[in-house]
């Protein structure tokens, strides 16, 4: 499998900038909308939490406005968040690829994933920008690329395994997006681990969206990583990963009956 994705790659890379360009087709500002999003959000951030509630972190470091401390924790979360709830369409809204007995359907489900990874990127730049100006940029961020690695694992696996239900059930757009929703809030992406009941807290610290939340954070802000929770993540995201995959693989006979 890991050969077919390197044979692959150049197919990939098309998708996912095929699907970046369609996105922003027709809109007046066009592919400018990957910086402008950001940007905006990051303005809104900074006024609300900033200015309007003033809020503070538990243990925040001193002069480090909580809006960033927020966005760091968001830009994780959006990966996540925005490649899950486009998966069960990622092979239900390509019929005729399904249909071709040589297109590797399996590339599908990672289309979305790859396009987050683009906003991600942008995100980092914007983040990056953000604390030097604010004067706390730390050289912890170059580890970003690494820290979110469990992440991406189980978010592929998830991809691969809703994708495939999407394809036999199509009520999947409407349950998937509550689901996300609801990971969101019970994410450590509005608040730190450190302020949950302590008998939940290992739910929180070791599992991949909570674990590199925090890592992220704390690579970011210069402060100490907890790196046994991030290795255990690691382990449930590719095994996350590697079952999304299988469930994929077998499911993929009936995809063209079922379309």
């Amino acid at each position: 499998m890991i050969s077919n994705f390197t044979t692959h790659r150049y197919l990939l890379g098309q998708l996912i900038l095929r699907d970046v360009l369609l996105r922003y087709r027709g809109a007046m500002f066009g592919i400018l909308w990957i910086f402008l999003s950001p940007l905006l959000m990051l303005a809104i951030f900074a006024f609300v939490f900033g200015h309007i509630f003033q809020s503070r972190w538990p243990e925040q470091p001193e002069g480090l406005p909580f809006w960033l401390l927020l966005y760091s924790g968001l830009i994780v979360f959006n990966i996540f968040g925005e490649a899950v709830s486009r998966s069960p369409t990622a092979v239900r809204a390509y019929p005729s690829y399904v249909k071709k007995i040589i297109f590797p359907v399996y590339l599908l489900p990672l289309v979305p994933l790859g396009t987050c990874l683009i906003h991600a990127g942008l995100n980092l730049l914007i983040l990056v920008a953000a604390l030097a100006w604010t004067g706390h940029l730390s050289s912890g961020i170059l580890l970003a690329p690494l820290l979110i690695l469990p992440v991406l694992l189980f978010a592929t696996g998830l991809s691969w395994f809703l994708s495939a239900w999407g394809v036999f059930i199509k009520d999947m757009t409407q349950i998937v997006p509550l689901f996300v929703q609801m990971t969101f809030f019970l994410s450590p992406v509005l608040y730190p681990v450190s302020v949950v009941p302590p008998a939940l807290r290992p739910l929180y610290e070791y599992n991949p969206l909570g674990a590199v939340i925090e890592a992220i954070r704390a690579a970011v802000f210069g402060m100490h990583i907890s790196w046994v929770p991030w290795i255990v993540s690691l382990i449930s995201g590719s095994i996350a990963a590697v079952l999304g995959l299988a469930f994929f693989m077998h499911s993929r006979d009936e995809f063209a009956d079922a379309l």
